[in-house]
Order: structure tokens, then C-alpha cells, then sequence
């Protein structure tokens, strides 16, 4: 693809100044010595990014030995399981983009987790009235059938070159050996303290000794390296059959919560059928047609393919290299308000709903809803969605349904191998510490990913694709993307994690990367707006301490301050034949980029 090179842009500059982060801590107590991080590098064999070294390093180990991006992306992810424990793990889920070669051909894997099979729309109803949120993330509850395990072995079978013993084993030796404790891991147990005392195993792992981990101590989970040594012995199906099965069934429906606690942690309802039942769905991707590039994402049950692809749809109309740096940032933050406004009205299970994922992906309907974009107005929020199927131009009118809350706490890793194979990879656990309960004895929170559900109907005039249903996947905004030229060939990877911010963080680094052309590194690290159908616009602190909020605040745009929005990762290929990989310079401690053999 010919590149636009437009002008450095005064509200995204901030980025480029941002120095690297997350330099080598001194070796721990126990002998675990950290992996520098580095948030951009180049070469060639093939390129890994995350959001932490150590996982990083464990996907480029995998390649260097032979293994391709699938290999190398389930050694990262089982990598991120130790060190990223509160974000992502065998007790959760998540959706795997791949990209063939040989064929030049996207396919993807749905691994989110589902509600029991007894599960009903007053999955979170009690006495007539929704449970108090916390309430309901801290307990068995909000536990759903997870799909992380299955999506490991779903994606070597279909693509891998190696098997699950063997790209476990790098995460297997990081979890008995240990790792170095950083301010973002020890931040991250703090804010968890209070819930992971209710739960003594979860006490017993995350603080050793009845205290918060030291930075720069070494931090070991020998009962998740008998757990992923076990799954590499016997194979995933002892997490769905097997006695791991039945410890997970066991914890969820009697959690383990500490005498005198005072906790109540209502207990879930999974059952042993509903995880030796649970499949991955192997599914075709969405795809959008933008400056002449294909952009392949998740279908539904997450909303961030249709959703990241409609506001690229709208702003298609508007030539972003060209824009001024106000209505750049307007027309995209409009693009996401009406994108969102879709979302909340249509996307959900399509097993259960009658999801318009191609309508809402159509030119025809993006046309519809952007003309309702001008630029020296604001529109008012909560927009009401239009209708996909039969498309109305510049139509308001209608009942809006508001964006339900999800957390936060998930991590993405993007990979890419010597045979120009590529994979974007985005997994979690929800929010930050999941449900707070670990397994006993086998080293792994458990995910409260039920909550992504809407408690209730959101409204009650509009239809709500998203309440709970017996073995429903609940909607998520992960929006692992993979963007190919008219040749069919990789221009670049990316996902991020962030809760509902993760389609916005993504349509914002897309639109920085392919319309304003800054390099990938600082598309990622520059200061973010997450727009999601409200009454205010969330910006990170170099955008609301820029003049330019003014200027938007003038057309009528209403902010309020977010300290930090997602912790995207990327790849590129770049015209020589050398991949680039691409991590945050900063967020969450600063991400990491390597690749098998660097070069200038």
C-alpha cells in the first residue's frame, strides 16, 4: 500500500515524545530475571508483541524454534497467564484472528465464555430488582464456561505446527521459576486486596505472606505449572472432563470464601454438561472495504468487528489525511457515537439473536447514519440507533439503548512468523482480578465475564440482544483486527484491551496508522478519545491538557479526563520484507516488541 505521509500532527506529537519505558528491574529474590522492554522492533524470522517481556519472550523462543504464529501466540498467551494473571488465563476467553499465507485467506475462533445451561434473563435478578454490581462480579455467579483452553487447541489443531506440550512449556517453566514484580502487578493486587482476602486460596497466591507482592520480588505459581504440565500431559479436555473439570464446578458453585469474612458470594449454577459441551466456534470474519484495504475482524458475539467496521465506514466519506487536527478528532469521535448507538441495539449471540452483522458492515447503511454527522455541531448523546436493514437517511428518531459497563482487565498480543502468517489475539478474564476466586490448588482466577451481560433490559421500549440465556455468549467489544492489501498480503495486526474503549482505542490507532500517517509505535501511544454513545467524550491527559479540547469544547463536544485508555499491541510488514512490532510506550508500565533476528 502507498503510505500517505501526512504532517505531525500538534495533538497527536505528545506521543512521539514519550520515551521508552519498563527498562530491566534488578534480578529478584529466587533468581527470576526480568526481560527488558522495548516498545518498537524490527528484523526479520518473525515478530511477537504484548504487553509484558516475559510473554513476549516466550512467543519468539517458540518461533525461533521452529514453531509458526499460532504456535507462538497460544506460547504467549499461556506466557501472559502467569504474569498477566488478572487479565487473561485458563479461567477465561477470548477471539483468535488468523491470517494464512499460503491461502491469503482470515479465519477466526470464538472462545468466549458461556452461561450455564440453566441460565435465564434473570440470571442477576433478585427479589425483582438487578444485584449491585460488585455484588455479582465477586461470586461464582458471574463465572462462565471457559473457552481459553479450548481455543489453544482449536487453533493448533487447525493451524499449529507444534503441540500444546510444547509451546506450554515456556509458560510452565516461567510460573515455577518466577518472574520480577512490577508496579503494574503489585498496583493491580492492591486494588484487589479487599475481595482476594474474601477467598483464602486467591489470599494464599496473590499475597504471599498476608502482604502485597514487593516490586521487584519474585513471584512464583507453582500450582499454575503443575496445571499447565498437566494440560500438556493429558490435553485440554481435563479442564472440560477431566478432575480440573471438576474443581472448577466445585469452586463455582460453593466458593471457597474465608471464614468470617462476611462475604457473601452467591454461589453460581455450572454444571460438569456445561463444560464438557462448550465448543469454539470456528467462524468467518467480518470484513470492511477502507481506502482500498480489507479489514478483517470478529463477528458477533463481540461487537468489534461491526462496530470498529461501521465508523470506518462513516469516516470513508471523509479524507482524514487532509483534515485539520479538530475535525479530525470530531469526525471520529461522532463516527463512534453512532457506531456505538448501533452496537447497543444489535449485536449479541447470534445464536440466539437476529444479528444484522452484514447489514450494519454495508456502505449503504454507513452513508445513512454518517450524514447525521456536521461539522460545527455536536449530536446529542444517547444517539437513537437506525435500522440496518431498512436504512433511513439522517434518521434521529427512535428509543436509544445505552452501552451496558464492561471491565477493563484484558491483554492483547499480535504475532506474525517468517512465512508472513499473522495472528491478533485478544483474551481475558473481564475485569481486573476477574471474580477473585481461584481454583484451590491450581493456580488460576476464574473469570467474571457473565456481568458483561446486561442485568436487565437496558430499555425497556427497545429490544436488548444482550440479557443472559442458558449457554448464551455474552456481548464483548474485543476487536482483535488484521487489515490486508488488494493483494491479500498483511499491512498490519492490532487489538487492544480496554472493556468497551477497546473499539475506539483501536478505530483511533487504525485511522492515526492509515490516514494521518504516523509510524505504528506512536499511533499507539498517542493520546486517546473514547467516544461510546454518553453524554461525554473520555480523554486521556494529553488531550485534555491540549488546547484542541477547547476548540472541540467550542463546537459543543463535553469531556472528562480518563488517566489511561487500553494498552494496544501491533505488527506491520513493512515494504522490505522485515516485520516491525509495535507495544505501548507507557500505558500499563510500557509494552514489548521483539522479533527473531532484529535489524536496522
Amino acid at each position: 500500500m502507498r503510505r500517505r505521509v501526512a504532517r505531525k500532527l500538534s495533538v497527536l506529537a505528545v506521543s512521539a515524545a514519550v520515551v521508552s519505558v519498563g527498562a530491566a528491574a534488578p534480578p529478584g529474590p529466587g533468581g527470576a530475571r526480568p526481560v527488558e522492554k522495548v516498545p518498537v522492533a524490527a528484523g526479520y524470522g518473525g515478530a511477537v508483541a504484548s504487553v509484558d517481556a516475559d510473554a513476549t519472550a516466550a512467543g519468539i523462543e517458540i518461533l525461533r524454534k521452529g514453531g509458526n504464529a499460532v504456535d507462538a501466540a497460544v506460547a504467549t498467551a499461556a506466557a501472559l497467564g502467569v504474569t498477566e494473571p488478572y487479565s487473561a488465563g485458563v479461567g477465561g476467553g477470548g477471539y483468535f484472528v488468523h491470517y494464512d499465507a499460503k491461502s491469503r485467506s482470515v479465519h477466526t475462533l470464538d472462545g468466549r465464555e458461556t452461561a450455564p445451561l440453566s441460565a435465564d434473563s434473570k440470571l442477576f435478578v433478585e427479589n425483582g430488582s438487578a444485584i449491585p454490581f460488585a455484588d455479582a462480579v465477586t461470586s461464582g455467579l458471574s463465572v462462565g464456561t471457559p473457552g481459553t483452553a479450548a481455543t489453544w487447541q482449536k487453533a493448533l489443531d487447525a493451524w499449529g505446527s507444534k503441540r500444546l506440550g510444547t509451546v506450554l512449556k515456556p509458560a510452565e517453566r516461567l510460573a515455577r521459576d518466577g518472574f520480577t514484580v512490577d508496579e503494574t502487578f503489585r498496583s493491580q493486587t492492591a486494588s484487589n486486596e479487599t475481595r482476594f482476602r474474601y477467598f483464602p486460596d486467591t489470599a494464599k497466591l496473590f499475597l504471599p505472606n498476608g502482604r502485597l507482592p514487593v516490586v521487584g520480588s519474585t513471584f512464583k505459581n507453582p500450582d499454575l505449572a503443575r496445571t499447565y504440565a498437566e494440560l500438556a500431559r493429558k490435553g485440554v479436555g481435563e479442564l472440560y472432563r477431566g478432575d480440573l473439570a471438576r474443581d472448577i464446578v466445585r469452586t463455582v458453585n460453593e466458593p471457597p470464601v474465608a471464614a468470617g469474612s462476611g462475604w457473601n458470594a452467591r454461589p453460581g449454577d455450572l454444571t460438569a454438561k456445561d463444560l464438557a459441551t462448550y465448543r469454539v466456534r470456528a467462524q468467518a470474519p467480518t470484513k470492511t472495504t477502507y481506502r482500498g484495504l480489507g479489514v478483517y475482524s470478529m463477528a458477533p458475539s463481540s461487537s468489534g468487528g461491526t462496530t470498529v467496521g461501521e465508523a470506518l465506514n462513516i469516516l470513508e466519506r471523509t479524507d482524514l489525511s487532509r483534515a485539520s487536527d479538530v475535525r479530525y478528532l470530531h469526525r471520529y469521535i461522532e463516527a463512534s457515537r453512532i457506531a456505538f448507538a448501533d452496537r447497543s441495539r444489535w449485536v449479541g449471540d447470534p445464536a440466539f439473536e437476529d444479528v444484522p452483522t452484514k447489514e450494519l458492515l454495508s456502505q449503504r447503511y454507513a452513508d445513512s447514519r454518517g450524514c447525521l454527522i456536521k461539522d460545527d455541531a455536536v449530536l446529542t448523546s444517547p444517539v437513537a440507533p437506525g435500522d440496518p436493514r431498512h436504512p433511513a437517511a439522517c434518521d434521529a428518531r427512535g428509543t436509544a439503548a445505552p452501552t451496558t459497563y464492561e471491565g477493563d482487565s484484558t491483554t492483547h498480543l499480535t504475532v506474525a512468523d517468517k512465512w508472513g502468517d499473522v495472528v491478533s489475539y485478544t483474551l481475558t478474564i473481564e475485569q481486573t482480578g476477574g471474580s477473585g476466586i481461584t481454583v484451590p490448588r491450581r493456580g488460576f482466577l476464574l473469570n467474571n465475564e457473565l456481568t458483561d451481560f446486561s442485568f436487565t433490559p437496558a430499555s425497556p421500549a427497545v429490544h436488548d440482544p444482550n440479557l443472559p440465556g442458558p449457554g448464551k455468549r455474552p456481548r464483548s467489544s474485543m476487536s482483535p483486527t488484521i487489515v490486508l492489501d488488494r493483494h491479500g498480503e498483511p499491512v498490519v495486526a492490532l487489538g487492544s484491551p480496554g472493556g468497551a474503549t477497546i473499539i475506539t482505542t483501536v478505530l483511533q490507532t487504525l485511522t492515526g496508522f492509515l490516514d494521518r500517517g504516523l509510524p505504528l509505535v506512536d499511533a499507539i501511544a498517542a493520546p486517546r478519545a473514547s467516544q461510546r454513545n454518553a453524554a461525554t467524550t473520555e480523554l486521556e491527559p494529553g488531550l485534555y491538557d491540549s488546547p484542541l479540547r477547547t476548540r472541540l469544547e467550542a463546537i459543543g463536544h463535553g469531556f472528562r479526563l480518563n488517566p489511561e485508555i487500553g494498552a494496544a499491541t501491533g505488527v506491520q510488514r513493512l515494504p522490505d520484507g522485515r516485520w516491525l512490532a509495535a507495544a505501548e510506550k507507557a500505558r500499563r508500565g510500557g509494552g514489548s516488541a521483539m522479533v527473531v533476528r532484529p535489524a536496522r
